[in-house]
């Protein structure tokens, strides 16, 4: 296929009338269906909020943190951009005002603006433009930048003026601005309407921004007299009017429907870009088996610290499916509060009947701790399949240690400073520092496994890169002690210091690891050590005759 001699060509993502649209999955799915076309797309969020990173965000307030290859904490829908789209982020796919405003007060100390008087404008939107220029690249047909936030926030009016600004600087031929909006369907009145959707359009071309395609979420389907009415209303052509309901079973059917209304044909028209064949054959496929699973279902248990939250646990949640899809089965998630087990010991037989496995997460800080090694100590013992993630690792050790290797003190200097048996800690010559997120160990790491362990079955490599986000180590002063008592060290770093996998190999399936496998899973790639552990929970469910 001939390219364009032009540069790269940017649209522009927002989001109007509340939060929580989807404009993450949108933007992935439009970025999937460029790619099956043909092109070569780059992808990137802006964060309104002032936090630097998600990184020391609670998960009630954000969602889980994404970590990238090269080690930027981000926002949850850059996992929404790789799992569709297969593109790999990076420090530049999240820009917040936290980081614009540091890097433009850092430069105004260094004297750089010569002495002006520093603005938002020209000086914050000019970073900002210089944040989405990084997207910029030869090899790069299309860059999707997604704002955050909803359009009317006073946080977000610096990112609109900035994406104002730069369409008029590359010419409007060369962006385009897309707007998820919502149109509520009243059930009193049994009616849809499109006034919130006009008002939030309204409020962009206030600011200077007509968009040139609208995408709209509704729980039922539009009429045609909706379409209409928006465009007209909206400034926008009809046929650049899109329904985005609500999908019946799967976030991944979402491509499937935008393909439907050939939104992506309509964006490289608009661009000037030929249209070539659309190939979604193997993600159709996938999709069908989401929805109709021939091998019946399977139920896992996870067991968590940020239960209440669905976001806190979403790549974890994603993962799972994608190692369900791996064997044409339906996983059922059973999300566990470890507080619940903390508090009643008596819980885990309860909360854990049924269920043909256990995963437990990462997190931070000591509460619920100890519900997570109960949760642990009964996958052992009843020989439930067992997944241990980050935090889950070292619960796996801790449990170990104390009702194995005859250490009932065993713990973590994370939680307990003064533990006569530090099974983990910090990694060494580590120092505290304020700067909580300069102590982590971040992004991908290399790991070497050992031949004939239940990873190297799985990955099918003897080495591996997988990405991290913790603080603390297994101790290596109990690495001998615990060999001896059974437990296998089947994953280490290329120098043997750092401990990256833990398994026991008279279970019929506990595997536990210090990264976060979760964030290079992907619904036609699934991650190895999901589609292996729900491949053991599959197994279990059979032995025990369940359907």
């Amino acid at each position: 296929m001939k390219r364009p001699a032009s540069t790269t060509k940017h649209l522009f993502v927002t989001g109007g009338v509340v939060s929580s649209l989807g404009k993450g999955i949108t933007a992935a799915s439009l970025a999937l269906l460029l790619k099956r076309r043909g092109y070569r797309v780059r992808i990137q969020k802006l964060d309104p909020y002032l936090n630097v990173d998600p990184g020391t965000m609670s998960p009630y307030q954000h969602g889980e943190v994404y970590v990238t290859e090269d080690g930027a904490e981000t926002d949850l829908d850059l996992g929404h951009y790789e799992r569709f789209a297969e593109i790999e982020c990076s420090q530049a796919s999240n820009f917040t005002t936290g980081r614009i405003y540091s890097t433009v007060i850092a430069r105004e100390r260094r004297g750089e603006y010569l002495g002006e008087t520093v603005q938002v404008i020209p000086h914050v939107t000019d970073e900002i433009k210089a944040a989405i220029r990084t997207l910029d690249d030869p090899e790069a047909d299309i860059a999707i930048t997604e704002i955050g936030g909803t359009v009317g926030d006073i946080e977000s009016l610096p990112f609109l003026e900035a994406i104002r600004q730069f369409r008029n600087e590359i010419g409007a031929d060369n962006a385009l601005c897309l707007h998820l909006t919502l149109v509520p369907y009243i059930r009193a009145a049994g009616e849809m309407k499109t006034k919130p959707s006009q008002q939030s359009v309204g409020i962009l071309r206030e600011i200077g921004i007509i968009p040139d395609l609208l995408v709209c979420r509704c729980e039922r389907p539009m009429d045609e007299e909706h379409f209409r009415k928006l465009a007209l209303f909206c400034n926008v052509r009809r046929e650049l009017v899109f329904a985005e309901e609500d999908v019946k079973h799967t976030i991944y059917e979402v491509p499937l429907e935008l393909a439907r209304q050939d939104l992506d044909k309509y964006v490289l028209e608009l661009f000037g870009f030929h249209v070539s064949d659309l190939r979604l054959d193997d993600w159709q496929r996938m999709v069908e088996r989401l929805i109709k699973p021939g091998a019946g279902k399977v139920e896992i248990a996870v067991v968590g610290k940020y239960i209440k939250l669905r976001d806190a646990y979403k790549s974890i949640y994603e993962a799972l499916i994608h190692g369900g899809a791996a064997h044409d089965a339906e996983v059922v998630l059973r999300p566990v509060e470890a507080e619940e087990l903390e508090a009643d010991r008596k819980a885990a037989a309860r909360r854990f009947a049924g269920c043909s496995g256990i995963l437990v997460p990462g997190g931070f800080g000591d509460r619920g701790i100890e519900g997570k090694i109960a949760a642990v100590q009964y996958a052992r013992e009843h020989k439930l399949p067992f997944l241990g993630i980050c935090l889950g690792m070292q619960c796996a050790v801790i449990e170990f240690a104390r009702h194995v290797c005859g250490l009932p003190e065993a713990n973590s200097r994370e939680f307990a400073g003064r533990t006569p048996d530090p099974v983990i800690s910090l990694m060494a010559n580590q120092e505290q520092v304020e700067d909580k997120g300069g102590t982590m160990r971040l992004g991908a790491y290399p790991c070497r496994l050992l031949a004939q362990s239940r990873a190297a079955a799985a990955y099918g490599a003897l080495e591996v890169r997988e990405r991290h986000r913790h603080r603390y180590e297994f101790n290596n002063q109990y690495r001998e002690a615990m060999s001896r008592h059974g437990l296998r060290f089947s994953g280490l770093s290329p120098d043997g210091e750092l401990v990256e996998i833990v398994e026991l190999p008279e279970h019929p399936w506990f595997v536990a690891c210090q990264f976060h496998p979760e964030f290079k899973s992907g619904p036609l790639r699934p991650h190895p050590l999901f589609r292996d552990f729900v491949g053991a929970a599959i197994e279990n469910s059979t032995s025990k005759g369940e359907k």
